[in-house]
């Protein structure tokens, strides 16, 4: 695969792009636990985190959590700064800005977190579209938020576009809008218990774009 393969290239955050440092993430998740009263595992704060199960919220349900009292608990005890200083840029993700545009971001993580993350690893400049997903534009795998990716940069019908991800729901999402959908493999997959299956998989955006070989 190589760039010029899309007219459009939209991507997942978290998970894809960044990753956050487990410290940080065991840490949310005890405090998160200490406001709704239950010891969360390393298992589910990890499978929580990177949405493993798919959807986040059935897997709460599952679990015997009403999400909504856990999302108010998650979010209270996040700090922007903090989360900012524990996020960290995959290396392979710096192809992403040597893309031409259309590029951006659809994206499960909260507006209020998201931007501090994007300035404190100075990456807002490769994107020209940034969506947060929230309850009233949608979540992933609906396609809503991914086609006000598309029309935001003035994406016509006739676009070929991708979008990238690691989660199911990322897929899920990009068949929904019309898209391809790559599967970038950032976790262990027996974690997930299950096969993501897109249009490519792939370890690292290393394998993502391929610089052709000139002629000899």
């Amino acid at each position: 695969m190589q760039p010029s393969d899309y007219d459009v290239w939209l991507f997942d955050l978290d998970g894809t792009l960044v990753d956050t440092e487990w410290s940080y993430t065991r840490e949310v998740f005890d405090r998160v636990g200490a406001r709704v009263g239950h010891e969360f595992s390393d298992y589910q704060a990890e499978v929580l985190w990177h949405g493993l199960g798919g959807s986040r919220n059935a897997q709460l349900r599952e679990w015997g959590f009403e999400p909504s009292a856990f999302w108010e608990a998650f979010h209270h005890v996040e700090d922007p700064m903090a989360r900012a200083e524990a996020t960290y840029l995959y290396d392979d993700a710096a192809h992403v800005a040597d893309l031409d545009g259309p590029v951006g971001v659809v994206t499960h993580c909260a507006e209020f977190l998201t931007e501090p993350v994007m300035d404190s690893l100075d990456i807002g400049d490769w994107f020209d579209v940034v969506v947060c997903c929230d309850d009233d534009i949608g979540w992933k795998p609906d396609p809503r938020p991914i086609e006000l990716a598309l029309a935001d940069v003035g994406a016509g019908p006739d676009h070929d576009g991708v979008y990238v991800g690691d989660g199911a729901s990322d897929v899920g999402a990009a068949r929904n809008a019309g898209l391809d959908g790559v599967h970038v493999e950032r976790h262990d997959p027996h974690k997930r218990g299950r096969c993501v299956l897109g249009d490519r998989r792939v370890e690292s955006f290393d394998d993502l774009f391929v610089t052709p070989r000139s002629a000899d």
